[in-house]
């Protein structure tokens, strides 16, 4: 496989990138002058050295200026959010539009993912078993299962309460309200919207 043909192959793999997206990507990278590409080399080495998981909530963080024994994001290590809260996200851009409205300051759990069907090879794709240790080990008065109001994110929905209502009986379990377009995504509704859906959850 030829440089193009090779690069064309992993721009193909990001989300929502097709072959003549990933295309466009290849060519406009080939009329970058060099120092512009060995800029973009460069952050993506720094991305994938400086970055870390935080082991609670499995948000990406910078690493600069922590201690390596610290593997807490700053919104877990924030002694100003309400601990009482857990809102459960699918993904990382839907707890950067969930923050951006400020209308939320509980703590997050990132699924990283949704399921289609209830195959166990789905299942497993998922972080059901850090979600349960995370809601063992602390004591929420309300969970909110904030996921896509998509055919997926409803049967992921649907997973998520029955593993909570398994590990802790005392929380209380709320969803958006349907402020969120059915088929629609967090990361792409308005901070109104999200404002109002978290509002109204029930």
């Amino acid at each position: 496989m030829d440089s193009i043909k090779k690069l064309v192959e992993i721009f193909r793999d990001f989300p929502t990138v097709g072959s003549r997206t990933a295309g466009r990507f290849v060519y406009y990278l080939l009329k970058l002058p060099k120092n512009k590409t060995d800029e973009l080399i460069n952050a993506i080495l720094e991305l994938k050295s400086k970055i870390r998981l935080c082991q609670q909530c499995f948000n990406p963080f910078e690493a600069n200026g922590y201690p390596t024994s610290v593997n807490l994001c700053a919104i877990c290590l924030d002694s100003r959010r309400d601990k009482n809260l857990l809102c459960i996200v699918e993904k990382e851009t839907d707890l950067l539009s969930i923050e951006s409205t400020g209308k939320y300051n509980g703590l997050y759990f990132i699924l990283g993912g949704t399921v289609a069907t209830m195959k166990k090879e789905d299942i497993n794709n998922l972080r059901i078993e850090e979600l349960k240790n995370r809601i063992k080990n602390n004591s929420f008065s309300e969970i909110i299962v904030a996921l896509n109001p998509t055919p997926e994110g409803r049967a992921t929905s649907v997973l998520v309460e029955q593993t909570i209502r398994e590990t802790n009986q005392t929380s209380k379990i709320t969803h958006l309200a349907k402020g969120i377009p059915v088929g629609g995504e967090l990361e792409y509704a308005d901070e109104e919207t999200l404002e109002s859906a978290f509002e109204n959850r029930r």
